[in-house]
């Protein structure tokens, strides 16, 4: 676009202004009705996934383990200088959970392990305590009844006996005495004496009835009856036992004595015995049973005094005790328990909720608006119930205990959105009062501020209605967007009004152009010469047709620098690019097109119908403090360009040197409200911010638990059963390093907090005999490891626990073992690299063991290692949502470095060649990229300096340093060039030849006075665009939330960089290129 098609595109706009703003407006209405039918979902970090072996091993891992998909929220009771392994505290912490139970919302979420703490474990020991009391109370009574019932038969048994032996005194009597003799009368008399005696003492000793007594002594006689025939026989024959008669006779008195014992008996017998049994299968079904219900277990602690509670606690706390029933207790307490102790000033309470709520999905987000479904799931995946009851759960927490806190997805959620909220409470209305300011400084008119901000409206309209007709999911990407084009916006906006009103008052140098707009007035005044002021429309043609080419230059470079981006593999970084580079035409159709039609009419509508004189100065042309301010860039350059370079350069060498030890690390801790500080919590009323404690809490949680979620996993695959195998993986587990510095949790024995095949083992081995057993033969070398049969160590645990044994062994349907699952612990404060650089070296540590026979010294997840004495190869991958979330990160990160680069090159390109067609000036492109380049450089060094790391956030950030200077040196470059042409002084415009020396002076005065016509009028606008998007975006720093202080901060500093970049640098190198052309032609 020459001056020509410029100054008639210009014409086109002014001559039918009202034409214009119609149909801009059709087409913003049309295009941002995309935003209504916008129903595309949220892209979280899922969108970034890439191909990597890290990425595969987890989705192995997910296919082929049993894994632990329940969302938990952790519940820390703390009390510093004190105790909160009390009686009270304890029971307070069951209060907590019966009345969470109670709750619909809480109960509805709860997975089947509801809450687990170390109330729960020392409540479920005393309930088990009190249980087996009662079990051995009961086992003794029935013990007790079952000798009494033993007492009354051998009484029985005696009468009986007794009974016999008298009978047999009778049959001696018998064989011995005449009956007539007064002797055998008198002893006959005496036995039946004896017989009814030991009858009635047999019964009274057995507790007997009269019924039972009668029985008794029929039976009695019977045996009596039966053990004369057997005397008479033992009388007849040598061999009486041999005979069936005597045989009948004793078969007859053994079923007596049944019948006189047992069967009397016999009711209380059964009786006694459905009681043991039922105390058996109650006993068995307390075993086998998954625990004490809450109020069972509130009633065990009740039920003690505090200092059984505390004997309890020693013996529960004790690591050679089994009274915790398997589990670990030392993960309740903080990582310095010293075993033995009974007091703590902090416990933890796991809360576990099904991470599907009622069987409703709530991994995606594409719940449909206005659905009143409970379960309707958050952009994070989480659903609206489960929110709720964790929710629920904290307000119950903080009734109870003064001190202390919870910690989960929805109370991270809730406080990052309130923080977002407090932080806009706090700086919107700073910002939005200095940057009205600046507007009105540098418009000094209501009007111009309003008409700007509609242009700023149709451009976030066209943001919107493309983000929904282009189908693009939203992302962490795309909050970069609307800032760079609300930046872009103000820019544009100042210097198409800036414009204007220097072509009105007269004070833009047009040079030959005046001639075609003879006819260009308005009736107002005429068209023509410099410092005449000129009409609304003339003012505007010139204006316009003096910037649009900058506009357009600007706008294509700068879009097309970034729709680089859409040859990204990755679909986000291609949205950004799409959707930015949309957004970059919309906001010239809004400031090339519509606002240069709006002021037309605007202006001429005051002027015409309400008599309002609409020429206002433009901002830092007249003489004063700014454009004072302005011009001293040009005496620097006047002076001394090379100096200013030099120094310029020298900053950007060490902003690059900086930038070499930046911190590129992600750490979702980062992510986490601060609390505000003491000047914004004296801030009256509703203004006043909350207090924040999240990012405390984490932290604190980090350094005194271990947290279930925050885990890595490494997958070993090839011979898992091999026994050098698991020698490698315990190896390797002694060598992790575990401290304040390491990343990797400890144990409460100070071991890495890793699992695997063996601890499973050896804590299935504590609750099942057989497995400790073969746990127990399969050391052959008791050094603690198994060293034979493993497949078949491996075959007893899964018949003992199957589920267990799935989450670290995979075994096929024909029970071949194909990998194994280390499941690390690892900090949740640590950023994602320094996690995955830790379990790395697990990975490769478990592969160097392996392979140490073979002197093997191989990385992680090659494929020659191999086990000791073995052909199946074997390989450690590292993975884990840490573990992939660093991979992604990394990845994300290069292609956006990637990206920035290719930005500049496209850009360098285009410019180079713009310029080369329009003005055969092949390095004035890069002159102006140059400006660019050095900003960025700052800006990454001072990031450096402050500590603002480098990642995917902020590397999106810093593409508005490329955007907005790219902007500000085009601007500046192209208004040089005008100016310049116009003051041409070599030998094609002169008619008579001068001396060299004053040929070199005039040109030297031309390219001053064309820098100083630049600097005033361009960096007027400049400035104030840069003041006015530096400052809105910078009291960003001020917010609550680490993502919108950094974003504040990376771009208010990426502004001020490239403005000042742009008004020192810029204008040194255009001298210097000035110079060296003067040079070059002499």
């Amino acid at each position: 676009m020459g001056p020509d098609l410029a100054d008639r595109y210009a014409t086109a706009v002014v001559d039918r202004s009202a034409i214009v703003v119609a149909v801009v407006l059709v087409l913003t209405a049309l295009i941002g009705a995309g935003a209504v039918v916008n129903e595309t979902e949220d892209a979280g970090i899922g969108e970034f996934e890439t191909d990597s072996e890290e990425q595969a091993a987890l989705e192995y891992i997910d296919e082929n383990y049993e894994t632990d998909d329940r969302l938990v929220t952790q519940l820390v009771v703390r009390e510093d200088g004190g105790d909160v392994l009390t009686r009270e505290s304890l029971l307070e912490g069951l209060s907590l959970q019966a009345a969470a139970q109670e709750n619909e919302s809480v109960n509805e979420t709860l997975a089947d392990d509801g809450f687990v703490g170390v109330e729960n474990v020392v409540a479920t020991a005393a309930h088990t305590e009190d249980r087996i009391d009662e079990f051995e109370e009961r086992g003794e009574e029935l013990g007790e009844r079952q000798a009494e019932l033993e007492s009354r038969t051998d009484a029985l048994e005696a009468g009986l006996d007794d009974s016999r032996e008298i009978q047999r005194a009778y049959e001696r009597l018998n064989a011995t005495t005449n009956e007539s003799d007064p002797a055998y009368r008198e002893t006959a008399a005496e036995l039946e004496a004896e017989f009814e005696t030991a009858v009635e003492n047999a019964t009274a000793a057995a507790e007997l009835d009269e019924e039972e007594a009668a029985a008794y002594e029929t039976l009695a006689s019977e045996v009596r009856g039966l053990e004369s025939a057997q005397f008479g026989i033992e009388r007849a024959t040598d061999e009486p036992e041999e005979t069936a008669e005597y045989q009948e006779a004793q078969e007859g008195i053994d079923g007596i004595y049944a019948a006189a014992t047992v069967g009397l008996l016999e009711d209380e017998f059964e009786a006694l015995e459905d009681e043991r049994e039922a105390l058996e299968a109650e006993r068995d079904e307390f075993e086998a049973d998954d625990g004490p219900t809450l109020d069972e277990q509130i009633a065990a602690l009740e039920g003690r005094s505090d200092e059984a509670v505390e004997e309890l606690l020693a013996d529960v706390l004790d690591p050679d005790s089994d009274a915790a029933g398997g589990q670990d207790p030392t993960v309740f307490v903080p990582q310095g328990y010293e075993p033995g102790e009974t007091d703590a000033e902090a416990r933890i309470t796991f809360f576990f909720q099904e991470s599907e709520a009622s069987g409703d999905e709530t991994t995606t987000g594409d719940a449909e608006a206005g659905d009143d479904d409970p379960s309707e799931t958050a952009d994070d995946g989480l659903s609206e119930t489960a929110v709720e009851a964790q929710l629920e759960v904290q307000s119950l927490f903080d009734e109870r205990f003064d001190d202390g806190f919870v910690f989960g997805q929805a109370i991270t959620d809730a406080a990052t959105s309130n923080a977002v909220g407090d932080s806009f409470a706090i700086i919107t209305p700073v910002a939005l009062v200095a940057v009205l300011a600046i507007l009105a400084i540098t418009y000094r008119d209501v009007v111009d501020v309003l008409v700007g901000l509609t242009g700023i409206g149709v451009v976030m309209a066209w943001l919107a209605g493309l983000l929904g007709w282009l189908q693009i999911p939203t992302s962490q990407l795309l909050i970069a967007v609307p800032f760079l084009l609300i930046g872009l916006s103000v820019d544009y906006a100042l210097h198409v009004i800036m414009r204007y009103r220097e072509a009105r008052a007269g004070t833009l140098e047009i040079g030959g152009r005046e001639s075609r707009f003879a006819t260009a007035g308005d009736g107002r005044s005429p068209a023509g010469t410099e410092g005449v002021a000129r009409g609304v429309r003339t003012g505007m043609v010139l204006g316009l047709g003096g910037v649009v080419l900058a506009l357009a230059v600007a706008t294509f470079s700068t879009g097309v620098g970034f729709l680089s981006n859409v040859v990204s593999p990755l679909p986000a970084i291609r949205d950004f690019a799409i959707l930015a580079a949309g957004g970059i035409f919309a906001t010239f159709v809004a400031f090339g097109v519509f606002v240069p039609a709006l002021k037309v009419e605007v202006d001429r509508l005051l002027e015409h119908r309400f008599d309002r004189n609409r020429a206002k100065p433009a901002f830092g042309v007249t003489p004063g403090p700014i454009n004072r301010a302005l011009s001293s860039g040009v005496v620097f350059a006047r002076r001394a360009p090379l100096a200013v370079v030099v120094v310029a350069l020298l900053l950007a060498v060490g902003g690059a040197y900086g930038a070499t030890g930046i911190d590129t690390e992600f750490n979702e801790a980062d992510f986490l409200p601060q609390d505000a500080p003491d000047w914004a919590k004296s801030l009256p009323g509703p203004l006043a911010p909350d207090t924040y404690t999240i990012a405390d809490d984490a932290e604190y949680l980090a350094d005194n638990f271990q947290d279930p979620d925050s885990q890595a996993e490494i997958l070993i695959r090839g011979d898992v059963t091999d026994p050098s195998t698991l020698a490698a993986i315990e190896d390797a587990r002694e060598d992790v390093e575990t401290g304040d510095d390491a990343t990797i949790d400890a144990r409460s024995d100070g071991t890495a907090a890793v699992e695997g095949p063996l601890t499973v083992l050896e804590a299935v081995a504590e609750e099942n005999q057989t497995v400790a057993d073969g746990l127990d033969e399969r050391d052959t070398t008791d050094g603690g490891v198994p060293d034979d049969d493993l497949a078949g160590l491996y075959d007893l645990l899964y018949e003992a626990d199957s589920e267990e044994a799935a989450t670290v062994l995979e075994r096929t349907d024909d029970g071949e073992y194909e990998s194994a699952r280390l499941i690390i612990s690892v900090r949740g404060d640590e950023s994602a690299q320094a996690v995955a650089d830790d379990v790395g070296a697990l990975a490769d540590g478990i592969e160097a063991e392996t392979g140490a026979s073979d002197g093997d010294d191989t990385a992680s997840g090659s494929d020659d290692t191999t086990v000791a004495g073995s052909d199946a190869p074997i390989t450690a991958v590292a993975t884990g949502g840490p573990v992939t979330t660093a991979v992604v990160q990394d990845a994300l990160l290069e292609t956006l470095v990637q990206a920035l680069a290719v930005t500049l090159v496209v850009i360098g390109a285009f410019l180079t060649i713009l310029y080369w067609v329009r003005h055969r000036a092949l390095s004035l492109g890069l002159v102006t990229l140059a400006p660019v380049v050095i900003a960025l450089a700052w800006l990454l060094g001072t990031m450096a300096l402050l500590d603002v790391p480098f990642n995917s956030e902020t590397a999106v950030i810093t593409s508005l340093a490329i955007g907005l200077g790219v902007d500000y040196s085009i601007h500046l470059g192209e208004r040089f060039v005008v100016e310049r042409e116009r003051r041409a002084v070599d030998g094609a415009d002169s008619s008579e030849r001068k001396p060299g020396d004053e040929r070199s002076r005039e040109r030297r005065e031309a390219v001053e006075d064309a820098l100083e016509a630049t600097v005033t009028g361009t960096g007027g606008a400049l400035l104030g665009s840069a003041a006015t998007t530096a400052t809105g975006f910078g009291v960003l720093a001020l917010a609550l939330a680490p993502p919108l202080q950094r974003f504040g901060l990376v771009t208010g500093v990426s502004i001020v960089f490239a403005f000042v970049a742009c008004l020192t640098v810029l204008p040194c190198l255009l001298v210097l290129r000035e110079r060296f052309l003067g040079w070059r032609s002499a």
